[in-house]
């Protein structure tokens, strides 16, 4: 985790504008602080990622981070030279935790009030309670899952350890940066399932699947004990 000057950033996303998939890999090996702040500049450069962003920062949220396939997406379009660095991404996941009240009811103000506050963009926001997972998840995928007990907990349930990657606004101009397993398999392309993941194997490999038919330059390996 860290904690970065998003101005500052903002003036700088040009240091990494030019940088291309075949240096990627250098990332990968690079200290952890450089890693930190490649993937902020790298995932700013998208400017539907800024302006959710900036949107969301100034709401009275729960705390929420922005993730998936917004951010880490990005950075693959990035690393498959893609001009539209949108290609692919189907919508803006926003996570947020708040345990206090369970109820769907108290869910869908929070939902509404992300929503509007992004009205406008032309963009897809999907915020859901990652405190309310465990009541629907049995049903949708099969398998009961315990509750999450806070936004990092709900991250490091996702099938690829290249995917757990988070970004947090505040109203203060700090942006705080988040990744359950690292950066490394991210810059690599690498598809390798989480240790943590809780995704039933059909899910995890249809995920695969979707994502090597957009982006074939990532590299799958295989689950285990499937």
């Amino acid at each position: 985790m860290a904690f970065l000057d998003y101005r500052e950033l903002r003036t700088t996303i040009s240091q990494y504008h030019g940088l291309t998939g075949a240096e990627l890999p250098r990332l990968a090996r690079a200290a952890p602080e450089e890693q930190e702040r490649a993937f902020a500049v790298l995932v700013l450069r998208n400017p539907q990622v800024r302006a959710v962003l900036e949107r969301l920062s100034v709401l009275d949220l729960p705390p929420w981070c922005l993730t998936a396939g917004a951010l880490f997406q990005t950075v693959w379009n990035i690393a498959a030279g893609r001009a539209d660095l949108g290609y692919g991404i189907r919508d803006f996941d926003v996570f947020f935790h708040d345990a206090d009240d369970l109820s769907y009811e108290a869910e869908d103000r929070i939902i509404q009030r992300c929503l509007r506050g992004v009205d406008g963009l032309g963009i897809e926001l999907e915020p859901r309670n990652q405190a309310r997972v465990h009541l629907w998840y049995e049903q949708k995928y099969g398998r009961g899952i315990a509750p999450y007990r806070s936004l990092a907990e709900s991250l490091a349930s996702f099938a690829f350890t290249c995917c757990p990657v988070a970004l947090n606004l505040s109203h203060d101009g700090t942006l705080t940066t988040y990744a359950a397993h690292g950066y490394a398999d991210l810059y690599r392309g690498v598809l390798r399932p989480s240790p943590t993941g809780i995704a039933p194997a059909a899910v995890h490999r249809a995920k695969a699947a979707g994502y090597r038919a957009k982006w074939p330059h990532l590299i799958e390996l295989p689950l285990t004990g499937t």
